[in-house]
C-alpha cells in the first residue's frame, strides 16, 4: 500500500508511446517493488493523469508503454506505481456490453467499476484439467460443418487478404454458432466494421449473450496489445465458473502482431524475420493456447481472422499461427476454399457425434470436386471432354452454388442431405465408390443422373 504513494520523477527518456523512468534498485527488492506487467500512473506536470504498463525491467531503469500515449507527457511528469497487473471486469453485467482496450465501457451504458475484476494474461490452462475435444459446435456453414467440422476447445484461424468479407462471415458465425456466450475482440477495426459488428449481433437477437472488446485504429496502438488478454481471461472464467460454452472471435490478428513489432521497435528490441520481435511465435501461442475443454467446467473456442500480407502464406504472422493452430480455413474471391483448408480435430466428431454417413459424404463430395476442377482446366485447354467430365462438371458447378458461397446457411443434417441430392443429380450409385450400405439408405430413390447433352462437333 505505501508502494501507490511514491512517485518516481526521474523520466530520463521517452520514445513514441513509451518512457523510461530510473527506479532506485532499493525499490527492487521491496514486496511491493514495480513488477512486469504492472500498472501505473503517469502524471504530467499539469496535473493530467495516463494510465501505463510495465513492459520491461532493467537494473534501475523500468519500460512502461503509456496506453493513450505520451501526449503531454515530459520529463517534469511523475510516475506511481499500482502494484497489480491490468484487470478486466468480470459479472453478469458485461454482458451486453461494448468495452475499450484499458476495460472502459464505451457503449453508453451504466459504469461498472464497482463490479469484481479480474487479472488478464495468466498462465494457459494445466493439461491436467484438459479433456480431449470431442463435441461439435454447429455454425449453419455447409463447408465448415459439412467438410472441416468446428470442434469445442479448437483454436483455429480464418487466412484471409485485404478486401474479403473475413469480418460479416466471423459475425455471421458468431450469430449462427451453437454456443452460450460469444466474446468478441476486434483489433484496430475501423469504425465501419464496429459498428456493422455491434449492429448485426444487436439486429440478430444475440448482443445479450456477447461481450465486445474492441481497439479501433484511431486507438493508441498500444490498447491493442491487451484486447486478446481481456478476452480470453473473460471467456476463461465464464468457462471455469459458470460451465458455459464460450466462443471467442478476434479479427484481426495481423494488426495484434503489427502492435507488437512497432513496440520491439521503440524498445530497440532486434529484429527478426520482416521485423516482427524474435518471441512472435511465444506471443501468438500465449493466446492460442487459452483454448481448452475443461474436465470441470465448459469450453473456450478460438476463431480469429489473420489476414495474408500480399496473400503471402509463409508471412510471418500466418506461418507462425499455422504452427500453433490446429487447422485454418481459407477464405479468398468470397468463398472457403475446401483444398486449402484444415480441420485436425475433425476425426473426433464425424461419425461419432453427427450421421454415419458424414465421413463418405465428405470424402466423395472433395474427390468429385477435384476431379470437376481438372475438368474445367481440360475444357480450358480446349480439349475433347467425355461423358463423365460432364458429369464432373455439372456436379462442380452444383457444389459451388449449394455450398461454397459463405452465405448459405445450412443445418447439418440438410446439408448432408442435399450433398446426396446432389450426387445423385450427377451420378449414378455406381460411380460414387461408396458402402452400398448407405447408398441403399441414403441415396434418392427418385433422383437419377441425366445426361449432358454433347456439343455437336463442327467440321
Amino acid at each position: 500500500m505505501p508502494q501507490t504513494l511514491v512517485r518516481y520523477s526521474k523520466i530520463i527518456e521517452i520514445v513514441g508511446d513509451i518512457i523510461r523512468v530510473q527506479v532506485p534498485e532499493s525499490a527492487h527488492k521491496k514486496e511491493t517493488g514495480p513488477r512486469f506487467n504492472d500498472l501505473a500512473v503517469v502524471e504530467g506536470s499539469d496535473g493530467s493523469l495516463s494510465l501505463a504498463q510495465v513492459i520491461n525491467l532493467s537494473n534501475n531503469t523500468v519500460a512502461l508503454q503509456v496506453f493513450r500515449g505520451t501526449k503531454g507527457v515530459s520529463t517534469d511528469s511523475s510516475v506511481r506505481f499500482l502494484g497489480h497487473p491490468m484487470e478486466a471486469t468480470y459479472s453478469e453485467n458485461i454482458l451486453g456490453r461494448v468495452f475499450r482496450g484499458t476495460g472502459e465501457p464505451i457503449d453508453g451504458g451504466p459504469e461498472l467499476s464497482q463490479d469484481p475484476k479480474i487479472p488478464i494474461g495468466g498462465p494457459s490452462v494445466n493439461p491436467v484439467r484438459r479433456i480431449l475435444a470431442s463435441k461439435m459446435i454447429r455454425t449453419n456453414v455447409p463447408m465448415i460443418d459439412v467438410f472441416n467440422c468446428l470442434v469445442e476447445s479448437q483454436k483455429i484461424p480464418i487466412f484471409s487478404v485485404a478486401g474479403e468479407p473475413f469480418n460479416p462471415f466471423l459475425a455471421r458465425i458468431g450469430i449462427q454458432a451453437d454456443a452460450d456466450i460469444v466474446v468478441f475482440g476486434g483489433l484496430g477495426l475501423i469504425f465501419d466494421d464496429y459498428y456493422f459488428f455491434r449492429k448485426t449481433f444487436e439486429d440478430a437477437g444475440v448482443f445479450s449473450r456477447t461481450v465486445m472488446f474492441v481497439n479501433l485504429a484511431s486507438d493508441p496502438i498500444v490498447e491493442r496489445l491487451l484486447i486478446p488478454d481481456m478476452v480470453l481471461a473473460v471467456a476463461e472464467r465464464f468457462a471455469v465458473e459458470e460451465g458455459k460454452r464460450v466462443l471467442v472471435l478476434l479479427s484481426d490478428m495481423t494488426s495484434f502482431a503489427d502492435a507488437l513489432k512497432e513496440v520491439s521497435i521503440a524498445m530497440d528490441q532486434v529484429p527478426a524475420n520482416r521485423g516482427y520481435p524474435g518471441d512472435l511465435y511465444s506471443q501468438l501461442a500465449r493466446r492460442y493456447e487459452k483454448a481448452c475443454d475443461y474436465s470441470k467446467g465448459g469450453s473456450v473456442t478460438i476463431l480469429t481472422v489473420t489476414t495474408m500480407p500480399g496473400d503471402d502464406v509463409t508471412h510471418p504472422v500466418p506461418d507462425n499461427t499455422g504452427y500453433i493452430t490446429e487447422g485454418q480455413f481459407y477464405l479468398h474471391d468470397g468463398v472457403l476454399d475446401p483444398f486449402g483448408s484444415l480441420s485436425r480435430l475433425k476425426q473426433n466428431v464425424i461419425g461419432k457425434v453427427t450421421r454415419e454417413d458424414h465421413g463418405q459424404i465428405m470424402n466423395a463430395m472433395i474427390r468429385f470436386y477435384s476431379g470437376g476442377k481438372d475438368a474445367e482446366q481440360k475444357q480450358a485447354m480446349a480439349f475433347e471432354l467425355s461423358d463423365y467430365d460432364r458429369k464432373l462438371l455439372k456436379f462442380s458447378k452444383l457444389f459451388k452454388e449449394r455450398f461454397m458461397d459463405i452465405n448459405v446457411s445450412l443445418p447439418l443434417e440438410q446439408a448432408l442431405d442435399l450433398s446426396w441430392k446432389t450426387l445423385a443429380e450427377c451420378f449414378t450409385p455406381q460411380e460414387l465408390l461408396m458402402k452400398q450400405t448407405l447408398i441403399d439408405k441414403y441415396f434418392p430413390k427418385n433422383l437419377e443422373a441425366k445426361e449432358e447433352p454433347k456439343e455437336e462437333e463442327t467440321a
